[in-house]
C-alpha cells in the first residue's frame, strides 16, 4: 500500500486541501467534530470531481454507442480471421481507425476517478493511523478520529479488531452494521445502474457479443463491490455510494433524453415527444432536433419507433425538416412517408382514379369517337317496328350451306379418313 501511496501522493494534497475546505464550510453548520461535517465533505469532493468529469463522461456514452454500432462489423472479422489472431488485431484496429472509434472511451470516467479513489483511501488510512497527512495537520486529524457516520468512524473498516475501534470510539456491532448496509446499498445501486442500460437503453435489434460482457458486467461489478467493500474505511464507502447513486441518476437522464436508436428507451422519448410537438406544433429544445434531424436524414434506413413517429407527425398535418425543425404542412406540402418516399401531405387533394371498366368493356375495346358520341346522346328517331316496316322491303336472302369440299374442312367422321374420298373402281361383273 506504501507503493501505491506514494505513487499518487501527488494529488493526496489537492484532495486533503478539498476536503479541509469543505469541512470549513460544513463544519460552521453542524460543528467541526460531527460525522456530518466530515461525511458531507467527502460527498462534495464527489460530486465536485464528477462535474469535472462530465466531458469525459460525453465521451464514454459516444464511445459505447460506436462500439454498439461496430458488433456486426466485428463479429464478421471474428469470424472471418478466427484462425489468424494477429489479422484478426490488424483488421479490428483498422476498423476502429476508420470508424473514429476508441474502445478505451468506454472506460475514461473509471480511469479518470481512480487518481482520486486511491488519495482518499491513503487520506483515510493516514487518519485511522493517526498520522497527519497533505493539508491535515494535528488539530484536524483529531476533529477527523472523532466523527462518526452513525456510530461508525471515518477510518474504521468491516475487519477492524475490537482494540482497534475501540481507540477510535466505537464498537464492532456498530462498525460492522452500518458497513454492511452501506456495502449492500453500493453494490445494489451499482447493480441497478448496469440492468438500467441493458433493459432500457440498448439496441435490441441487434445481437451481438457486446450485449453478453454487458450483461455479465451487471452481475460481476456488484459482487467485486461486496468483495472489496469489507476492506475499504468508511469514509471510501461514502465516496463509492456517492458516486454509484451520481452515476444511476446521471445515466437515467441520459437515457430520457437521448436514448440510443434501436432501444425501449427511444421508443418511449419518441412517444413523448409526439404528444409535445402535436400539442405546440413546434420542437423547442437544441436536443430534440438534433435526434430529429438524425431521424431524417436516415430515410429508409428508419427503425420502427422513428417510422412512427414519422407518421404521427405526418397524421397530425406536421412535416419534420432537415434541420430538425417540425412545421406544419398546407394542401400544397409534400411529406415524407414512413419508408423515406414523398407522398401527399394531410388536407392535400387527392388524385382521383378512373373508374373501373366491367369485363365486357374491356372485351369490347376502346370506343370509337362516333360511337362514345352515339352512345352518350340519346336516340332522336325511334326505332322501326314490325307495322312501320317500309312495303318495298326486300327479304333478306337465305343463307347458303357451303358445299362439301368448298373451302371449309368438314369434321371427319369415326372411322373416316380426313380430307377427299379417292371414287370406288366399278365392281366387276
Amino acid at each position: 500500500m506504501d507503493t501505491i501511496a506514494s505513487f499518487f501522493s501527488f494529488i493526496t494534497t489537492p484532495v486533503s486541501w478539498v476536503i479541509v475546505q469543505f469541512h470549513t464550510v460544513y463544519g460552521s453548520i453542524f460543528g467541526p467534530d460531527t460525522g456530518w461535517a466530515w461525511g458531507l465533505s467527502i460527498v462534495s469532493l464527489v460530486v465536485l470531481i464528477r462535474i469535472c468529469l462530465i466531458p469525459l463522461f460525453v465521451k464514454q456514452i459516444k464511445a459505447t454507442r460506436a462500439m454498439q454500432t461496430l458488433q456486426p462489423e466485428m463479429k464478421k472479422i471474428q469470424e472471418r480471421y478466427k484462425n489468424d489472431k494477429q489479422r484478426q488485431s490488424e483488421e479490428m484496429m483498422k476498423l476502429y481507425k476508420e470508424s473514429g472509434t476508441n474502445p478505451l472511451s468506454s472506460c475514461l470516467p473509471i480511469l479518470a476517478q481512480s487518481p482520486f479513489f486511491f488519495a482518499l483511501y491513503h487520506v483515510l488510512n493516514g487518519i485511522a493511523s493517526g498520522k497527519t497527512i497533505g493539508v491535515i495537520n494535528d488539530s484536524l486529524l483529531e476533529s477527523a478520529r472523532k466523527a462518526h457516520i452513525f456510530g461508525a468512524p471515518l477510518a474504521a473498516k468491516f475487519k477492524d479488531n475490537a482494540d482497534t475501534l475501540h481507540a477510535l470510539g466505537a464498537t464492532v456491532t456498530d462498525v460492522r452494521v452500518v458497513t454492511a448496509i452501506m456495502i449492500v446499498l453500493m453494490s445494489a445501486s451499482q447493480f441497478y445502474t448496469q440492468r438500467q442500460l441493458m433493459t432500457k437503453n440498448v439496441d435490441t435489434s441487434v445481437k451481438t457479443p457486446f450485449m453478453q460482457q454487458q450483461k455479465m458486467l451487471m452481475y460481476v461489478f456488484p459482487i467485486m463491490f461486496a468483495v472489496f467493500g469489507i476492506n475499504f474505511p468508511v469514509g471510501v464507502l461514502v465516496y463509492w455510494l456517492t458516486t454509484n447513486v451520481w452515476t444511476m441518476g446521471q445515466q437515467m437522464y441520459v437515457i430520457r433524453n437521448n436514448p440510443t436508436p434501436g432501444s425501449k428507451a427511444q421508443a418511449a422519448y419518441l412517444e413523448r415527444l409526439t404528444g409535445h410537438v402535436t400539442h405546440h406544433g413546434k420542437i423547442r429544445s437544441r436536443s430534440a432536433r438534433v435526434i430529429v434531424k438524425a431521424i431524417v436524414a436516415k430515410g429508409r434506413d428508419r427503425n420502427e419507433a422513428e417510422r412512427k413517429f414519422i407518421n404521427s407527425l405526418t397524421k397530425a398535418g406536421l412535416v419534420a425538416q432537415a434541420d430538425g425543425n417540425v412545421v406544419k404542412s398546407d394542401s400544397q406540402a409534400v411529406a415524407q412517408a414512413e419508408d423515406g418516399t414523398p407522398t401527399a401531405a394531410a388536407g392535400a387533394p387527392r388524385r382521383q382514379q378512373p373508374k373501373r371498366q366491367s369485363k365486357s368493356q374491356r372485351q369490347a375495346g376502346p370506343k370509337q369517337p362516333h360511337e362514345a358520341e352515339s352512345a352518350d346522346e340519346p336516340a332522336s328517331t325511334p326505332s322501326l317496328t314490325k307495322s312501320e316496316e317500309p312495303q318495298d322491303a326486300k327479304p333478306a336472302p337465305p343463307k347458303q350451306t357451303p358445299k362439301p369440299g368448298s373451302g371449309t374442312r368438314s369434321k371427319a367422321q369415326s372411322g373416316q379418313r380426313k380430307g377427299g374420298q379417292r371414287p370406288k373402281s366399278p365392281s366387276k361383273k
